[in-house]
């Protein structure tokens, strides 16, 4: 039986899921937050497209669930997953959560243009919730988030346990935890490389920066 459900478009039985998957990367919540761009405006009218091995839907519970190599579509948004679950409130709003197969090499992924800019917000973890009523992007678990310049050069980087962006208020956190935890940070601090405004990025393909661990930076002597 073919379900009729209006916001998706996979071929002759994909349909265009019409809803809200917005996010803005658009100042830190560190000291001395730097001021950034908001994301595509015109990025919340537009439909999402799925394409994915497998589809089902549940018309009662209103739960879409897509799965083995989904990619979902809207606007300059891409996210990417091995599973992705749509589900839509009474109200009208919607909800995605992307991830990858257990055990996967491979993180969920999200990417979006900026607003009036060659530039990208551009970020991967194990998991991906975008709340469509908050306008809340949650990346969680081995998450990093990169600004890049015409999709090739990163300007900024954040790697943390869970990154947060906050659509409404252009506002981002970034939250360490023990699946950051390295040699080198063995607390799982999150770690940030941002660049000055005029200064010069680096290409998206090189080695990144390298962070002193918190042990071993020395205080000033008073």
């Amino acid at each position: 039986m073919n379900e009729s459900f209006p916001s998706f478009s996979i071929g002759g039985a994909r349909r265009a899921v019409r809803a809200g998957l917005a996010a803005a990367f658009v100042a830190l919540a560190l000291p001395g937050a730097m001021s950034l761009a908001h994301a595509e405006k015109a990025d919340q009218n537009k439909p999402i497209n799925v394409e994915a091995d497998n589809l089902t839907y549940d018309d009662l519970k209103q739960v879409t669930v897509a799965t083995g190599n989904v990619v979902i579509t809207k606007g300059t948004i891409l996210i990417k997953g091995d599973r992705v679950e749509v589900r839509q409130d009474p109200q009208g709003y919607q909800y995605a959560t992307a991830t990858m197969a257990p055990g996967s090499k491979k993180h969920a992924s999200f990417r979006q243009k900026r607003e009036g800019l060659d530039e990208y917000i551009d970020g991967d973890a194990e998991r991906i919730d975008y709340d469509g009523k908050q306008d809340l992007t949650t990346l969680t678990r081995n998450a990093t988030v990169r600004r890049l310049q015409g999709l090739t050069t990163v300007s900024d980087t954040v790697h943390g346990s869970v990154i947060t962006y906050d659509g409404q208020r252009d506002f981002y956190t970034a939250k360490g935890g023990n699946d950051v935890a390295a040699p080198g940070n063995p607390t799982g601090r999150v770690r940030a490389m941002l660049s000055p405004k005029n200064g010069g990025p680096a290409p998206l393909n090189g080695a990144s920066a390298t962070l002193a661990p918190s042990n071993s930076i020395q205080e000033p002597n008073p």
